[in-house]
């Protein structure tokens, strides 16, 4: 079984930004827990797009697959695609999710994007084995374990790719946003939200070529906390 994933840009991983939040209100009963005002990076800046996969301290959450899993930072492997982390049928990398570290930052405007396979080396049912039953509207929780806070995030579109559509660099825009397609590192969207790309094997596989022939992706955009959804309105004021 070999890795199976979109051939993602090889320009070199920009460090993602580091969010920040309001400090904690006025003395009196003791609020809940606030995140610092600076938090540490998810990996090493100076970690090279070519290097290893290295575990960062984010959680991805979906609740219609029943899936919670732990989440590696990678980069590109030396045939310049995504790196999917493959190991023996017992290694856990098969229920792992893999972001992408060339990406935007979860949680940040940008586009942020994660894969994760299939199945195993004995075909058995991995991490996204069901991820077709994911639907516009399913909510997706990618929880900041450096905070303790979750990004919310709902799915807006699926779509199905040929191996022949996912070279174009339109669908690779979408799936991992204008910046790392460019040569230029994650950008902020246009839009200033917070995007985010799930890409997986479906349809076929392809004895010769050791992958499947087609991609399914899953595009969800992030949603504001209900704190923060009252912060707006009161700011609207």
């Amino acid at each position: 079984f070999f890795p199976c994933s979109s051939p993602p840009p090889s320009s070199p991983a920009s460090p993602p930004p580091r969010p920040s939040d309001p400090p904690a209100g006025p003395s009196g009963p003791t609020p809940p827990a606030q995140p610092p005002d600076t938090v540490a990076p998810l990996f090493d800046p100076q970690l090279d797009l070519r290097a290893g996969p290295v575990a960062v301290p984010l959680e991805l959450q979906i609740s219609r697959l029943h899936l919670s899993a732990a989440v590696l930072g990678v980069g590109i492997n030396p045939s310049n695609v995504m790196d999917t982390p493959t190991g023996r049928a017992t290694d856990p990398v098969w229920r792992t999710a893999f972001w992408y570290r060339g990406s935007g930052a979860p949680g940040e405007a940008g586009t942020a994007t994660i894969a994760g396979h299939v199945d195993d080396v004995l075909g058995r049912p991995a991490i996204f084995a069901h991820f077709s039953d994911l639907r516009p509207g399913d909510p997706i929780v990618i929880r900041d374990k450096r905070t303790g806070l979750d990004l919310p995030y709902v799915v807006t579109e699926t779509a199905v790719y040929t191996l022949r559509q996912t070279l174009d660099p339109a669908i690779l825009t979408k799936i991992y946003g204008p910046g790392p397609v460019s040569g230029q590192g994650p950008l902020e969207s246009v839009d200033g939200l917070a995007h985010l790309t799930l890409i997986t094997c479906t349809g076929h596989w392809l004895n010769g070529s050791g992958t499947y022939d087609h991609r399914l992706a899953v595009y969800a955009v992030m949603t504001p906390a209900p704190s923060q959804a009252l912060d707006r309105r009161a700011r609207r004021r």
